[in-house]
């Protein structure tokens, strides 16, 4: 918490503390935004990761190296 000495103090809150109002706050919810959109992000990363695991060329690619791997 930010200790003023002039500060306008909401009720319950002890003097010489500066609260702050989340109606009046700029930044509320800000950090609920920002894993939404993270979110929305990595769906669609993950979107395109399947999309690409599932093409002939990988999947050829893939089996390939599990084979050797499993040979040796």
């Amino acid at each position: 918490m930010i200790r003023t000495e002039n500060a306008e103090l909401a009720p319950g809150v002890e003097p010489g503390v500066l609260a702050v109002d989340p109606a009046t706050d700029p930044e509320a919810g800000l950090a609920t935004a920002e894993y939404a959109i993270a979110t929305v992000a990595a769906v669609g990363f993950a979107g395109l990761l399947i999309t690409v695991l599932k093409s002939d060329t990988v999947r050829g690619l893939l089996e390939g190296i599990i084979s050797s791997a499993l040979s040796i």
